[in-house]
């Protein structure tokens, strides 16, 4: 009597169920996390703050809608990719490859807090080399052209990515659970902090105050700090952090004055690169 083939039988067709289960689950939760903040930064910045945030204009130029629209289709697309990948991660957690733990007591408080911030940093190092690494010539039209449509982002282009970059942006996540044991909710925080950041890098809006630049905050970066990378396409790597900008020597050397124009220092100053069309 023939068998049926193991790709029919009843404990593959409950195990792929599962994994199906667990894409949607994982797809929903992100989109949801992606909607939540783009549309929250969009709601403050842009109606509630509107007149203010006017005043600390980035660029003169306007996104379209069919830009917005290109973002969020895009934005779908990475989470798709983002869900696909933590299948593989929740795989590799099962089997003991990557360690997350629950109990704060198997690491202490003191661990738990200190590796926020530690996430925090190598993700900042991550970001910046594979940026830089999406614009040499041979791969930038293959992994972040799609990005760069932005020129003038919206904080729906967090996720603009083409799947390549997605599938990029996603590997940090299982390279950090196996290079530290990270608590789920450092993991969920963490999760929180960058789609935030993200949505608010692509703004367009300076919300930080003038002094941001002159002082030890100048060591993070600000929204026009992100939004010159747009319009120039290149320096000004840096996801959270100045630093490896200023080391390599790849910051824009007109950001500062930017920046001060943006956020309102010098508003009898207009330079170039706010006058796109």
């Amino acid at each position: 009597m023939a068998t049926k083939p193991s790709f029919l039988s009843p404990d593959y067709l409950e195990t792929l169920l599962t994994q199906i289960q667990i894409w949607f689950g994982v797809f929903a939760l992100d989109t949801m996390r992606y909607f939540i903040a783009a549309g929250l930064v969009s709601l403050v910045l842009y109606q509630l703050l509107g007149a203010w945030s006017a005043q600390r204009r980035i660029q003169s130029r306007i996104a379209r809608p069919q830009d917005i629209r290109r973002e969020i289709f895009y934005s779908l697309l990475t989470t798709a990719v983002y869900a696909t990948v933590a299948l593989f991660t929740i795989e590799a957690l099962d089997r003991g490859i990557l360690h997350k733990y629950d109990d704060v007591a198997d690491y202490g408080w003191t661990y738990t807090v200190l590796s926020l911030g530690l996430l925090l940093i190598l993700h900042d190092c991550y970001f910046y080399w594979a940026h830089r690494l999406m614009h040499l010539p041979q791969l930038f039209a293959f992994t972040h052209r799609i990005h760069h449509l932005s020129r003038t982002p919206t904080p729906w282009a967090a996720y603009s990515f083409a799947p390549p970059e997605a599938l990029l942006m996603a590997l940090f996540m299982p390279m950090a659970i196996f290079l530290l044991p990270l608590h789920g909710m450092v993991i969920f925080i963490f999760l929180g902090i960058m789609i935030i950041r993200n949505a608010m890098g692509h703004s367009g809006i300076e919300f930080h105050p003038q002094s941001w630049v002159d002082g030890p905050l100048d060591s993070m970066t600000s929204v026009t700090h992100h939004d010159l990378h747009h319009q120039k396409f290149n320096g000004n790597y840096g996801l959270y952090f100045t630093w490896w900008d200023r080391w390599m020597k790849t910051e824009l050397k007109d950001y500062k004055p930017a920046f001060r124009a943006a956020a309102g220092a010098n508003k009898n100053q207009n330079p170039q690169q706010h006058q796109l069309s």
